[in-house]
């Protein structure tokens, strides 16, 4: 996994970008080649999109009721996330606590805690890039070119 190089761009789905089983090496041009995964219906650029997820709680595990916190990560590759916003229940959206991420090309940690009544309810998340975009709110498979959404999470609250 990874020898004699291991490489891995930037802004780029690993698919595209990173090599993790070397078989050969060939110096060409991207429109003289074509990718391992490209023939299998994946696009051949793919630019990471923008996202979110919650992390905790873990889906199918129950909480207790009382002050928990709800808790993710966000990636706004190249760009950088600005903020993140939780919606309990389809509610208002509340801003989450980010925390300082190393640069614009890593993931930003964000948390809120919620005061958690007992009962089913539904947890969404959606960030903001440093350009003022909004997270795509449609969902979009893997293939051809990454995932897209915004996470909606079912919490059971004991």
């Amino acid at each position: 996994h990874g020898f004699p190089v291991r490489m891995v761009v930037p802004g780029l789905y690993g698919y595209v970008s990173a090599t993790k089983w070397l078989t050969e090496l060939k110096v060409t041009t991207f429109a003289q080649d074509e990718a391992y995964w490209t023939p299998r219906g994946y696009s051949a650029e793919a630019p990471i999109k923008f996202a979110s997820r919650v992390d905790t709680p873990k889906i199918g595990e129950a909480v207790d009721a009382g002050k928990i916190p709800i808790a993710g990560v966000a990636w706004a590759q190249s760009v950088g996330i600005e903020r993140v916003e939780v919606s309990i229940d389809d509610g208002d959206w509340m801003p989450a606590t980010l925390s300082t991420p190393i640069n614009d090309d890593t993931w930003v940690q964000w948390f809120m805690e919620w005061d958690a009544t007992p009962g089913t309810h539904y947890v969404a998340v959606r960030a903001i890039n440093k350009n003022g975009d909004l997270q795509i709110q449609e969902r979009a498979p893997i293939a051809p070119n990454g995932s897209s959404g915004w996470q909606r999470s079912l919490i059971r609250v004991n």
